[in-house]
């Protein structure tokens, strides 16, 4: 879709109150399409809506969800649904990670995490591309991590839960390869947001060094969408990164992944 033709669609993107998911807004919003910002912070979502529709004058909404229930899931969609609105573009942005060895973080905190994370992005896949497919026509983006594509020791299950976003996006984009509906999976490294902050980490040096803009990371994603790219890793020192990691013993992968993330 060109601006041209995304003018007058509906885009909905979770976890949209702070980081990359703002960013992903504004980015939809610039090239015409309304936007419907989703997280469960309702004073942020509506500092954003204000700032798309003054901004780039189109509509914005927000909607106040916790991803994490499967009921509220579903009670969005339907919601949705029953307004009119037409979802063209779905970005599964909200998520977060957490930070230490896997057994000393709390069962509560990992799975509200796990829910987030994946049950959360492939269920809200399931109901809006079951439309998208219907209408022969739609994106959906999900955000995953360049910890998807290797083991990442103190970031365990998080690197686990990418992995799956990063291979069942894929898997979904070569499914849907005759018709008119993309999926696309964005890896991101480290970027310039509040995630270590919530994860529990201090960002060391070289994460500072590496870090990207999270307006970067958006138009980066939001082009490899429109091109109905199956992935894309922002970035030229993050896909060197991915890539070198093929070419050694995933053990070796593993431990050089704990260096990085534990130096100071």
């Amino acid at each position: 879709m060109s601006k041209q033709q995304l003018s007058g669609r509906w885009s909905l993107v979770t976890g949209a109150s702070s980081g990359i998911g703002v960013d992903l807004a504004r980015e939809l919003a610039s090239r015409g399409s309304n936007v419907i910002v989703l997280a469960r912070r309702e004073e942020k979502l509506k500092e954003v809506q204000a700032e798309l529709t003054a901004r780039f004058r189109v509509q914005a909404e927000y909607v106040t969800a916790d991803l994490a229930d499967e009921q509220a899931r579903q009670q969005l969609y339907d919601d949705l649904s029953q307004a009119g609105r037409t979802v063209d573009v779905l970005v599964n942005n909200a998520g977060f990670g957490l930070f230490g060895m896997s057994w000393e973080i709390p069962w509560e905190q990992e799975r509200q995490m796990l829910n987030v994370d994946v049950m959360a992005m492939a269920h809200l896949t399931k109901l809006f591309l079951q439309d998208m497919v219907k209408r022969n026509s739609g994106f959906v983006l999900q955000v995953a991590s360049y910890a998807a594509y290797q083991p990442a020791p103190t970031y365990a299950s998080y690197s686990a839960a990418k992995s799956f976003v990063l291979n069942y996006g894929e898997a979904l984009n070569y499914e849907l390869r005759n018709t008119n509906v993309g999926v696309t999976v964005v890896a991101p490294g480290i970027v310039d947001t509040a995630f270590h902050d919530v994860a529990g980490q201090k960002k060391n040096r070289y994460q500072r060094m590496t870090q990207m803009k999270p307006d970067e990371v958006a138009r980066v994603a939001v082009d490899a969408m429109l091109k109905r790219k199956a992935s894309v890793i922002p970035g030229w020192m993050n896909y060197a990164t991915v890539w070198s990691n093929r070419l050694v013993p995933r053990r070796m992968s593993a431990a050089t992944a704990y260096r990085l993330m534990t130096m100071d």
